[in-house]
């Protein structure tokens, strides 16, 4: 049985490694030149390939008991096992894993060897462009630029467009598409926000400790903390692109989109506001910038100063309480608004695609037999933290493993 897999990144090598475990012939079609350059890229090139802290309500999908089962076939400690067993040290740094060397090129290597191993047949330059299923042959017909193949079983691993070129990246979805499944819309995820907000511009190049808030239609949408970086174009950071997806979509749906920024998180409204009456009160005679010191970093605190009208001059007392509550107001809720996420060659990863409801247990089209999607083709996509190269370890396998047998397996 010939077996074809289409795109060579995470998912897709997993696929051909476990279809090959069922000694199978095994074909892996690579646009690039090269196999896995896309991880390369990942986790800052150090290849966060997993997380200790596993749950699915890690992940956005529609389906989320759907999601549990595949993750019950193959999930972090079979991910851990996989590597240990192929030789792959791995470190632990409170629960994000990563090889122990932190280099993804370790990572690719261990790949390449199973690869080679399993002598499985790669053919780099290999664009997808066509595939259809012959049904009086009962055989895919794939098209390349340069070549056309025949498949017992196809695996659609081309993954998307996150991270590339504009226009690039979205082959595997029409190639879906042509078998009869159905697109969810498709947007950036684990990416920067952009505004319009001109007080951000002194900020940016500040990283702060705090919570934000994203609010669609004036209601709370997420909550993150951890460290916010400011930028001339928005806001940046692990909290915002937690959240990005949700915003994303927010903006393609014309809500009105903002995410609140507060620095001081540990306190309540109202322990906050007894707090600056009391630093007002012992402070009556201080500059505002004096007033301010030991706060925010001095860029925030000259913007905020500067957004409200103020000077770092002027004295805290000439000035009155009431307009230095409203100043500090920004600090625990400074609202920006947001215009729409960076691009999608920005994103790490990206939401939506094929529905969970059109693949079985093994990830099999329902639509056509002996077809199987993985990866970021279908509507599953994780936060930051090593989940999105975990559901391609997952669904890579679950594929490879059910398109190997001579009989489907869910």
């Amino acid at each position: 049985m010939k077996i074809g897999i289409a795109g060579a990144g995470a998912s897709g090598m997993m696929a051909a490694i476990a279809a090959a475990q069922k000694g199978v012939e095994v074909t892996l079609l690579e646009k690039n030149d090269r196999v896995g350059k896309k991880l390369l890229a990942t986790g800052n090139g150090k290849c966060n390939l997993g997380n200790l802290d596993f749950s699915v309500d890690k992940y956005y999908c529609r389906d989320k008991e759907r999601l549990r089962r595949l993750f019950d076939c193959f999930s972090v400690k079979e991910t851990i096992a996989f590597f240990q067993e192929n030789g792959l040290l791995l470190r632990d740094r409170e629960g994000y894993l990563y090889p122990y060397s932190e280099q993804a090129s370790t990572v690719l290597d261990v790949f390449r060897r199973l690869l080679a191993e399993r002598k499985i047949r790669i053919v780099t330059g290999a664009c997808v462009r066509k595939a259809v299923f012959d049904r009086e042959r009962g055989m895919f017909r794939v098209f390349s630029d340069e070549e056309s193949f025949v498949f017992d079983r196809l695996v659609l691993s081309c993954g998307g467009p996150a991270g590339l070129r504009q226009g690039d990246g979205m082959s595997g979805f029409a190639l879906a598409e042509r078998f009869g499944h159905s697109i969810a819309p498709i947007a950036p995820g684990l990416v920067q926000l952009r505004s319009g907000d001109s007080f951000l511009k002194p900020m940016a190049g500040v990283r702060a400790k705090g919570e934000a808030v994203l609010w669609l239609n004036g209601a709370e949408a997420a909550r993150e903390q951890g460290e916010i970086q400011f930028t001339e174009y928005g806001i940046s950071g692990i909290p915002v692109f937690q959240m990005s997806r949700t915003a994303a979509y927010g903006v393609a749906a014309g809500c009105p989109t903002e995410v609140s920024v507060n620095f001081f998180p540990q306190w309540g409204p109202e322990e906050f506001e007894e707090r600056i009456r009391h630093r007002y009160e012992r402070m009556g005679n201080a500059s505002l910038e004096e007033f301010l010191l030991g706060t925010c970093h001095k860029k925030i605190n000259q913007a905020l100063v500067k957004k409200e009208g103020l000077r770092p001059g002027d004295r805290i007392d000439q000035i009155g309480l009431s307009k230095i509550r409203r100043l500090m107001q920004n600090y625990q809720k400074l609202v920006i608004r947001i215009e729409k996420p960076n691009s999608m060659e920005h994103a790490q990863v990206c939401a939506g695609g094929v529905g969970l409801d059109q693949v079985d247990g093994g990830m099999q089209s329902l639509l056509c037999p002996g077809l199987y999607l993985t990866g970021e083709l279908l509507d599953v996509d994780g936060r930051c933290g090593g989940y999105n190269l975990q559901w391609a370890w997952t669904s890579g396998y679950i594929a490879g493993r059910n398109a190997g047998c001579s009989e489907s397996i869910s």
